[in-house]
């Protein structure tokens, strides 16, 4: 069965030069590697269109939670999302909104509880299978800067510039915890940090586009690295 789930994209304000084809840069690592923070970055200094693909699979996790279905039914996932719209929306500084059902989700998405079931509905076959297809289009005329886990080695193989994040569990439990403390959630950093191992294990052990480094992606170990370093690494390739 395939999901039938509309990902409506409004480029208005968005330039391009018909006469020069941009390259697409593809970022893939696991969680809490610093993904979305590094590409937003990377497409405002290059003024490329960031797609956060993490966000599609979000969405689609919390509509499931909300209807309390049963996460290792991979069927009944699927049929749910025949009846879901899910829309990403570029506001005039480059950032994202995501609407699930015309509701403006984009906060909730980021809760702990999606963060802790994202990984089993992102596994669903048909799921992946059809938002894969959308996140192409969306790159389509190039100048996209797209990150996730499985953009340099299924989304986008072209890709001109390929990057995987990567950061030791410890400290990717840390940035994560940050982000959610600050935003009002709480969780301990041993909690924080077994979560993302599980995530780990599901993203990189699934059967259907696992998250694994393209054999020609560039590798950068942020541990130690600020967000607007390991930025300017990725233009610098860019640029070569």
């Amino acid at each position: 069965m395939y999901v039938l789930v509309t990902c409506v994209w409004r480029l208005a304000a968005l330039q391009r030069d018909e006469m020069t084809v941009k390259p697409n840069i593809a970022i893939d690592g696991p969680a809490g590697s610093g993904k979305s923070t590094v590409a937003g970055l990377v497409a405002d200094k290059l003024n490329y269109l960031y797609i956060d693909t993490g966000a599609m699979y979000r969405a689609m996790t919390l509509k499931v939670l909300r209807l309390s279905l049963d996460l290792g039914d991979p069927a009944v996932v699927a049929e749910l999302t025949s009846s879901t719209r899910v829309e990403l929306l570029k506001n005039s500084d480059n950032t994202l909104r995501v609407l699930l059902d015309d509701e403006d989700v984009t906060q909730e998405i980021r809760s702990p509880e999606v963060s802790q079931n994202v990984s089993q509905v992102a596994a669903v076959p048909a799921i992946r299978k059809h938002l894969v297809k959308l996140q192409q289009a969306m790159a389509e005329e190039g100048g996209v800067v797209m990150e996730g886990r499985d953009i340099g080695t299924v989304v986008l193989p072209n890709a001109g510039v390929k990057v995987f994040l990567t950061a030791s569990s410890d400290e990717r439990a840390k940035r994560r915890r940050a982000e959610l403390v600050a935003k009002g959630y709480h969780i301990s950093q041993e909690d924080m940090r077994r979560e993302i191992e599980e995530r780990d294990a599901i993203d990189s052990g699934r059967e259907t586009d696992p998250l694994v480094q393209a054999t020609d992606a560039y590798a950068i170990d942020c541990s130690v690295l600020s967000a607007n370093e390991v930025a300017q690494l990725i233009i610098d390739r860019a640029g070569e």
